[in-house]
């Protein structure tokens, strides 16, 4: 069978729409037995053969080769082969050809297996990139990213809006005495249930030691300060802070803030590369289990790279926690992406 390219879409006639969209999910109809076919699900057919040549809008007959290289699909057509080489039917996000819920950074909708464009179901609203391009965080909501690298070899990453939750509800103390040195803060005489059950600082004499003065964090330090809990009041904690990390720590702890407020408890990430390891379930450090997941503190409009991604989440996967990414101003509201490896 041939098909004519026009307009951007292949046509073809005959018995196409039995042979390929009622029995294979290919393209939509575009009435009687004749049907459309995206430029890439067009070279999937030359490719395996079921289709013979496309001719362009110049006379040209062109086979998979040709027809490839004229329209520039190698990406999609890479992720869209995989997909189906899976068990996947999958539909280019053209407008027209997919519901209005979906939106312009939608490269494909993919079904759930056994399921087709006739039904109206979606596993994964899908963008297509190379391991070069940034992302936004707003071209990424709740989308399912397929990242070809340049080996051609593809990685899929699954992305969802969280809300951080926890079991940790620690009594503060009142007016600590506490000397601000350096990037910490040192509190001489900690009630027990500071460290044992808040999780707040350290020991100064080590993990060992069951008692004696607390390190915290300058996070940490802003956070108690703010409740009243040290001599020290907030502004001097955080004009310290500022002076050594500037405006960066105002955004670490908008989303500190946050998660000790929601119950999480969150701790330093720094051996995972990330600002903060969260513990959601928390029932004193005597009994303390794994963290949960791994934070890192980003501006809003943070452009992501995919290598970026692909490195903050298999370290996180791992450890066996999950990657969220707090996206923030200094000041605000606070939207928690989470971003991890899915197999389709």
């Amino acid at each position: 069978m041939d098909g004519t390219l026009r307009d951007g879409v292949v046509r073809l006639s005959g018995d196409a729409k039995q042979r390929f969209y009622d029995s294979g999910g290919y393209g939509r109809p575009a009435g009687g037995s004749d049907i459309e076919l995206a430029p890439v699900e067009a070279a999937h057919l030359l490719y395996r053969g079921d289709l013979d040549v496309v001719t362009g809008e110049d006379g040209t007959p062109m086979g998979f080769r040709e027809f490839l290289t004229r329209t520039d699909a190698v990406l999609a057509f890479v992720v869209y082969k995989d997909l189906r080489d899976r068990g996947f039917y999958l539909s280019p996000a053209r407008d027209g050809w997919v519901g209005d819920d979906v939106d312009d950074e939608t490269d494909f909708v993919v079904y759930p297996r056994g399921k087709g464009p006739a039904d109206d179901e979606i596993a994964h609203r899908l963008r297509v990139v190379g391991e070069r391009a940034p992302l936004s965080a707003a071209s990424i909501d709740e989308h399912a990213l397929a990242v070809v690298d340049e080996d051609g070899e593809l990685t899929y990453f699954g992305t969802e809006w969280l809300s951080p939750s926890g079991t940790a509800d620690p009594p503060l103390p009142d007016s600590l005495d506490a000397t601000l040195m350096d990037d910490r803060l040192l509190v001489w005489e900690p009630p027990e249930e500071l460290y044992e059950g808040g999780f707040f600082g350290q020991r100064l004499a080590g993990r060992n030691a069951d008692s004696g003065p607390l390190q915290l964090s300058l996070l940490e330090a802003a956070y108690l300060a703010d409740r009243g809990s040290l001599e020290l009041d907030l502004a001097t904690v955080q004009g310290h802070a500022e002076a050594i990390e500037g405006e960066r720590f105002r955004r670490r702890y908008a989303a500190y803030e946050s998660l000790r407020e929601a119950g999480a408890v969150p701790k330093s990430g720094f051996k995972f590369g990330a600002d903060f390891r969260v513990y959601e379930s928390f029932d004193g450090v005597s009994d303390l289990g794994h963290s949960d997941k791994l934070v890192r503190v980003v501006e809003p409009d943070h452009e992501f790279l995919p290598r970026e991604l692909s490195l903050d989440v298999r370290l996180a996967g791992g450890v066996r926690k999950r990657m969220v990414f707090a996206l923030t101003e200094p000041t605000g509201e606070i939207d928690w992406l989470c971003v991890e490896r899915i197999t389709p």
